[in-house]
């Protein structure tokens, strides 16, 4: 079953309908996050994230669990009744009666446990893993740009690897980059500023902070690019080969620290209200996904305002007149006022990647890449 479960899990390209591979995955992908789920009940101070936590509606996500439950456990019944993908159905079917045994959907949280102890991110990566795969694989499947990539396309482990590590070190991320917008850039934060951007209207405030991040973001983004010491860390973004919603997650741990304190340091500097920044991050967090989807989606003349998954797929390309353009992650007027915008006659680029495809692929090979390769 190991090895069978093993060889699947390596594989890629599109699952054959008819053999229950189809509901072999979802029930397996459902038993995976039962038991986390439950485990994270079991675990709140380690397993899950205090901003998370503090705003949850306990009792939905104890509905949610148990008809995940429910429902990745019949799927799995049912293929084994029926002799359909069996091996597949019977560690999905074991995972979910694994969860129940610990106590499923009505394991008891104390609420008197420690609030401020080492913590990684289980949470945030159930949830963020849920709700981006059932919205983006339905919107690429809906308004696919190409129709013949598989859900499961070449290296979606690779990027499925970072997807994990990114969203479980999410506490580390927030405390190193808290820690060196404060240490570096906590001289510039001025009363009189911060109670200016604190009085603005919410929609003026909302745009404000979006553009002052992506101006940062921009040269930020275009110094990856022009700095070859810089360039080792972003290669591994850009060495993906196919664009869909996972694609985006392909980011050194470096990188990703590096940006995220540039970003937040104006944001910091500036005093942006808490819900000015909250609205910042789920628009931040939608375009950061959408951008990279595998979705046909220019919106007219407003592609020359605002990002779109056509913009930034030039930004992924191989074509020549691709190369080091459209850095923009929010407003691509941006590239064509610095004079960065892709000028082609193609609507779509041909091909993504790193010229000469010197990147190595897989997690591992590409935390260590930045410091090994001799380019």
């Amino acid at each position: 079953m190991l090895d069978k479960l093993n060889e699947l899990s390596e594989s890629h390209g599109e699952l054959r309908t008819g053999r229950g591979l189809v509901s072999g995955v979802i029930a397996l992908t459902l038993g995976v996050l039962c038991l986390l789920g439950v485990l994270a009940f079991h675990f709140p101070e380690y397993l899950t994230t205090p901003e998370l936590r503090r705003s949850y509606d306990v009792s939905m996500i104890r509905q949610l669990l148990f008809w995940s439950m429910v429902l990745g456990g019949g799927l799995s019944l049912a293929n084994i009744v029926f002799n359909r993908s069996r091996y597949l159905s019977s560690f999905a079917f074991a995972l979910v009666a694994v969860s129940a045994l610990l106590g499923g959907h009505k394991v008891e949280v104390d609420p008197n446990f420690p609030d401020h102890t080492p913590y990684i991110g289980l949470d945030w990566f159930i949830l963020d893993l849920l709700g981006s795969a059932l919205i983006f694989i339905f919107i690429e499947k809906l308004f696919a740009l190409r129709k013949d990539q598989p859900v499961f396309r070449p290296e979606w482990q690779t990027d499925l690897h970072h997807f994990i590590v990114n969203h479980m070190i999410v506490g580390f991320v927030l405390l190193a980059t808290n820690l060196m917008v404060h240490k570096f850039f906590g001289w510039a934060a001025h009363d009189g500023i911060r109670g200016w951007v604190a009085g603005l209207n919410f929609w003026v405030a909302l745009f404000l902070i979006i553009l002052v991040a992506d101006l940062v973001q921009y040269w930020t983004h275009r110094a990856y690019h022009e700095v070859p010491l810089l360039w080792r860390l972003h290669a591994v973004h850009h060495s993906v080969k196919s664009m869909d919603w996972l694609a985006g997650s392909r980011q050194h741990i470096l990188e990703l620290l590096i940006t995220r304190t540039l970003v937040l340091a104006p944001i910091f500097v500036f005093g942006f209200s808490k819900e000015v920044i909250d609205a910042y991050i789920v628009i931040v967090g939608f375009q950061a996904v959408f951008n990279h989807a595998n979705v046909s989606v220019r919106l007219g003349p407003l592609r020359y305002v605002i990002v779109t998954p056509n913009f930034h797929h030039w930004h992924h390309a191989q074509d020549e007149e691709a190369l080091d353009r459209n850095y923009a992650a929010h407003f691509a007027f941006l590239d064509y006022l610095f004079g960065t915008a892709v000028k082609s006659d193609k609507v779509w680029p041909r091909q993504y990647g790193v010229l000469g495809d010197y990147v190595p692929n897989g997690f591992f090979k590409q935390l260590k890449f930045p410091f090994t390769w001799k380019g």
